[in-house]
């Protein structure tokens, strides 16, 4: 099962599949979310839909899909404690611990089960970032959890074409819909990535020219 981040479906609709102009990747997101591929924890599923703004058409697409979108389990709170206390530090402030946001929970559904399951964000590791501001891959890697960048695994999947339920044709623009990921960092050649329309998806995941997906 892949657990993904609240800046995944974020940054695919801004930058890459639009709603509106390439339709069979959220259908093929809403396959793999109702064949339990694919799911997001309720804590940043509730989080996303509190943040949008209105006329979103994200909002509105992931509002209409949440029954299938949501994780229906509850977190193991001695799990979201190890996040927090190895993972990114034992005496955080409280005001640190906003900002660090619901990625503890994201980390945590995944290292119930990390032999079944792995998280998706498109925040880049930043080994060098203490405390608050870790990014969730570095927080995974350190707690023997899978994480891995978005556009990597749709093409992954695509290529093992699974029973997606999309047509050949619908399968080909769903794979053109990106250009090619650096497997150096994720970075996407000459495609500046714009600002993101809700705060938790920017907030410190970037630096300056940073192209990453």
């Amino acid at each position: 099962m892949h657990l993904f981040d609240a800046n995944v479906l974020i940054t695919a609709s801004n930058m890459y599949y639009p709603l509106d102009g390439v339709p069979e990747f959220w259908e093929w997101i809403d396959h793999q979310a109702t064949n339990g591929r694919v799911k997001l924890p309720v804590e940043v599923l509730d989080e996303v839909l509190a943040g949008s703004k209105k006329e979103d058409p994200l909002l509105d697409w992931m509002t209409a899909h949440t029954d299938v979108l949501r994780l229906k389990e509850k977190v193991d709170p001695s799990l979201v404690n190890k996040v927090v206390t190895e993972g990114y530090a034992p005496d955080l402030t409280d005001d640190e611990l906003i900002e660090i946001g619901q990625d503890p929970f994201l980390i945590a559904y995944a290292l119930a089960k990390t032999a079944e399951r792995c998280v998706v964000t498109v925040e880049v590791s930043s080994p060098s970032k203490k405390r608050q501001n870790r990014k969730v891959p570095d927080v995974c890697n350190h707690l023997g959890v899978n994480c891995q960048l978005p556009i990597p695994r749709v093409q992954h999947r695509l290529e093992e074409n699974l029973d997606s339920g999309l047509s050949s044709s619908g399968q080909r623009r769903l794979a053109i819909g990106g250009s090619p990921v650096c497997a150096t960092r994720g970075a996407r050649p000459n495609r500046p990535y714009p600002a993101c329309s809700r705060d938790r998806c920017e907030r410190g995941d970037r630096q300056p020219g940073d192209r990453s997906l």
